[in-house]
C-alpha cells in the first residue's frame, strides 16, 4: 500500500495489501456507532499497525524457526555443468558453495553464470537464447570446464541460526538476492531462508 509519503516501512518489511477508500467505507459501515475518523486516517493507522505487527513477529522468530533444512548445495570443486544441472532440476536461482569444512565459501547464482558468458550490463537469459537462435555459438563454451569456485560470488552473505526474522528481511532487502544461507556458530551450513519463507511466516 502506498503511504503518500506520510509513513515509510522499514527496509525488509513487505508492503501490506492495498486497500481502497471503498474498502475503508465498507469496513466502517460494519462498525456500530459513530467513528470520528477519515479514510486517510484509517489507512495511516492500518499501515502503522501492520508495521508494528511485522516487527513484533520478526523479533519473536529467528532463522532456525523458518529455515528450510534440506538445502541444495555444491562444493568448490563441483563442475559448473553439475551446478547448472542441480539448479535446473530443483528450479532454484542460486546455490551455496561449501569448502572442505562444510562452511559457506560463496554462492553461485544465475547472474554469476551470465556474467561469465557476456557483458554483465547487457547479458540476460533472453540474450543467451537470442545468441543461440542466431547460430552464433554456445555462450557457455568458455566456462564449460570450470568449477563452482571459479565463478562464485565470495564471500557469501549468511545469517546465524538465531538471527531475528526482521534482520533477515533487512539483509534480503539490501541487495538482489532471493535467499540467504543459515550457518551455525562454526560457520557450517545448516539451512536456507528465502523470501518466500519470510512471506509465508509473516503473513
Amino acid at each position: 500500500m502506498k503511504s503518500d509519503g506520510r509513513e515509510r516501512l522499514e527496509p525488509g518489511v513487505p508492503d501490506p495489501p492495498d486497500i481502497s477508500d471503498d474498502d475503508v467505507y465498507e469496513a466502517m459501515k460494519e462498525i456500530h456507532g459513530y467513528l470520528d475518523i477519515t479514510p486517510g486516517d484509517f489507512k495511516r493507522v492500518y499501515l502503522l499497525a501492520f508495521r508494528h505487527a511485522f516487527e513484533r513477529l520478526g523479533k519473536s522468530q529467528s532463522a532456525k524457526d523458518i529455515m528450510t533444512k534440506e538445502v541444495v548445495a555444491v562444493t568448490e570443486d563441483t563442475p559448473l555443468k553439475e551446478v547448472a544441472r542441480l539448479m535446473a532440476r530443483h528450479r532454484i536461482s542460486g546455490v551455496p558453495v561449501l569448502d572442505k569444512e562444510n562452511k559457506v565459501a560463496g554462492v553461485v547464482s544465475e547472474k554469476d553464470f551470465l556474467k561469465r558468458m557476456g557483458e554483465p550490463e547487457e547479458m540476460t537469459f533472453m540474450a543467451v537464447v537470442s545468441e543461440c537462435l542466431e547460430g552464433s555459438g554456445c555462450l557457455a563454451v568458455g566456462i564449460r570446464g570450470k568449477k563452482a569456485s571459479d565463478i562464485m560470488s565470495s564471500p557469501g552473505i549468511t545469517v546465524g541460526e538465531d538471527t531475528p526474522v526482521l534482520e533477515i528481511g533487512k539483509v534480503l532487502g539490501k541487495g538482489p538476492i532471493n535467499r540467504v544461507p543459515v550457518v551455525d556458530e562454526k560457520g557450517r551450513l545448516i539451512g536456507m531462508v528465502s523470501r518466500a519463507d519470510l512471506v509465508r511466516n509473516m503473513c
